[in-house]
């Protein structure tokens, strides 16, 4: 039995990166996972492609396309995942997005698409989720993806840190919130981890002159890191799943630093 086995997960931004690392590893414990993805396509192969490993476990799997920013969307993948697997027992609000712009040209534009999906999109899906697990009266986890970038201001991603700041804030307010429902509000803030995401970010910031060499931002965000080296999705999934697991029921409001030790607060 694995830590999760019989626990019923959604995972949002699960097509790729961190999100889909942490939905196989639920399944290598025996969760039943959705994986949601506002790229119905990508994470639909996915979903194809866990097959095998969530029968191997013992665990079940779906997947859904969403977008965290449509209240709808979210309740209708809430439901769909009812639907398939009878219950809610853990949601990771994981979807986020960046687009570096030196700070002086962030644009309305730019601030409203990462504030809404990094932070609006969190916030309902912590309320839809919670709303669910209120329902069924046996409490809950809701766990957030934050952000070394929601501990410290960077230049050239200033609407990011605040939307990882927005994250932290959420963390903390809907744990005092919904502890006297059974249910705990988590969260864990990765550092430099080796993903598409990062890939276009690299871009980015050659785009907007904050670097003139692919693999020159990796390089210096990560020069600090005690571990000597940046994280791969792998490194973050022992800890999620230990936020999905029994073994963190007393943990609430707070969010986990994985980030090597880049950052020591």
């Amino acid at each position: 039995m694995g830590r999760v086995s019989g626990r019923s997960c959604i995972v949002t931004g699960a097509a790729q990166g961190i999100g889909r690392a942490i939905g196989e590893a639920l399944l290598d414990e025996g969760a039943d996972v959705c994986f949601a993805d506002i790229n119905g396509e990508k994470v639909a192969e996915v979903a194809l492609a866990n097959t095998d490993r969530a029968r191997a476990n013992g665990g079940r799997l779906t997947h859904r396309a969403v977008d965290v920013t449509d209240r709808d969307q979210v309740c209708a993948m809430i439901g769909h995942a009812v639907g398939v697997f009878g219950k809610l027992d853990v949601k990771f609000n994981n979807a986020g997005v960046n687009k570096p712009m030196n700070f002086l040209d962030v644009t309305n534009e730019n601030w409203h698409f990462i504030m809404g999906v990094n932070g609006l999109g969190c916030m309902i899906g912590m309320q839809e989720a919670a709303r669910q697990m209120i329902a069924q009266g046996t409490g809950g986890k809701i766990i957030n993806t934050a952000s070394i970038a929601s501990r410290q201001g960077f230049d050239n991603v200033a609407p990011y840190c605040a939307s990882k700041w927005a994250v932290v804030s959420l963390t903390q307010s809907g744990a005092r919130d919904l502890a006297k429902h059974g249910i705990t509000v988590t969260g864990f803030a990765p550092g430099v981890v080796d993903t598409e995401m990062w890939e276009e970010v690299d871009r980015d910031l050659m785009e907007i002159g904050a670097a003139q060499r692919p693999g020159q931002a990796m390089e210096e965000f990560s020069a600090d890191i005690l571990k000597g080296r940046v994280a791969q999705p792998d490194d973050i999934t022992g800890t999620t799943t230990f936020l999905a697991s029994a073994d963190s029921d007393y943990m609430t409001g707070q969010i986990v630093m994985i980030d090597g030790g880049m950052t020591l607060v």
